[in-house]
């Protein structure tokens, strides 16, 4: 059975695990050693039984406790080629564990095979992931990117479970204490995809077969939970979906929650 927990979710820290009866991944290690090894611990995973993490890009709050988890354990890391570059620079490689490049022909890890795609964000090489498990359920990542771009919607479209980018509401960030040239970025194609465009990516991933959907990475300052929920559960309303029967909505941020598939 598939198992997947957004173990941290927001503008302050990223972590999620993907299982299977082998074992599972990391995408992403945003947040300190001892905070991600308390989580792991609260839903019931070993952290030895952690045969990879995958990074999406070299931003603090999706690597900062990646140097001292990784090393402690001496798990594998794999990044796309600009990230491992960034990392290099930055000194958050240590030497302590092996780091691999990712490409398109992906990669596999506890028998869950992980194939990264492009995002649209900021970064040198921004890679979301698509993971399968041994049971064929497919569990995708995408977060950070300003938008859904062809090849981002082919990737995700038909998966069982999307952890969904929604940022950000839009007159939020327009009315807030933002700088003007940091909203700019949020709103651009390199920055952050707000509730709207989530929700009308939900609406295409459910007419595709999706029908898990997590949101994910929620501003603190631009968004509250409700508002994220709402906005896609509208949308998903507005084309006859029902909750609970045709789709299950979920939002991250809160204390993690094992989810099986």
């Amino acid at each position: 059975m598939a198992r997947f927990c957004p173990l941290f979710s927001s503008s302050r820290g990223n972590s999620t695990y993907v299982g299977s009866s082998d074992g599972g991944i990391l995408i992403d290690c945003g947040v300190s050693a001892k905070k991600l090894h308390a989580s792991l611990d609260s839903v019931g995973v070993n952290p030895d039984s952690i045969g990879a993490i995958f990074i999406t890009h070299e931003h603090t709050d999706h690597i900062c406790g990646l140097k001292t988890f990784a090393s402690a354990h001496g798990i594998d890391v794999y990044a796309s080629l600009g990230t491992v570059n960034a990392l290099t620079a930055s000194g958050a490689l240590n030497g302590k564990f092996p780091v691999n490049i990712i490409d398109d022909n992906g990669v596999e890890v506890n028998g869950i095979f992980v194939r990264p795609f492009h995002l649209s964000h900021d970064a040198r090489e921004p890679f979301g992931y698509s993971a399968v498990t041994s049971d064929n359920r497919r569990i995708c990542v995408a977060t950070d990117t300003g938008t859904v771009t062809d090849e981002i919607l082919s990737a995700i479209y038909g998966s069982d479970l999307v952890l969904l980018e929604s940022n950000h509401d839009i007159g939020m960030l327009q009315n807030g204490s933002y700088p003007y040239m940091t909203k700019r970025r949020i709103l651009s194609d390199l920055g952050h995809l707000s509730n709207d465009l989530c929700a009308e990516t939900a609406v295409k991933l459910l007419e595709g077969g999706t029908t898990r959907f997590c949101l994910a990475h929620l501003s603190k300052e631009n968004n509250i939970p409700s508002l994220a929920y709402q906005s896609t559960y509208s949308e998903l309303t507005q084309i006859g979906a029902v909750e609970g029967r045709d789709y299950r909505l979920s939002v991250a941020g809160g204390d993690a929650q094992m989810m099986f598939l």
